[in-house]
């Protein structure tokens, strides 16, 4: 007759190889994909070679030096503060009176 341990033995590489090989090729897999991933991520993320001699990060100090010294000389404390039209007024006759009590002022 057949023993006992014989179909145990049997049951387990039934079941216990198969599932064996879909975890380890699973995870093979699973790490193709995800390497497929972030190569493509990678390829969008490279710049047009015009644009990244823009940004370059050696030159970007100096950008930053000569933006500063552009608004230096704005003269930024000679400004007016004129409030626009609410949604519910007329943007036209709102602007009418602005101009209107701005030449009043002068």
């Amino acid at each position: 007759m057949f023993n006992l341990r014989t179909l145990q033995r049997n049951k387990t590489v039934k079941y216990g190889v198969p599932m064996l090989l879909l975890v380890v090729g699973g995870s093979f897999g699973l790490r193709e994909f995800t390497q497929i991933r972030y190569d493509a991520q990678k390829l969008k993320r490279k710049m047009d070679p015009a644009l990244e001699a823009k940004v370059n990060m050696q030159r970007q100090s100096v950008i930053l030096e000569e933006e500063y010294e552009k608004l230096k000389e704005l003269k930024l404390d000679e400004w007016k503060n004129i409030r626009g039209p609410r949604p519910w007024e007329d943007s036209k006759e709102y602007q009418e009176q602005q101009r209107s009590n701005l030449s009043k002022n002068n």
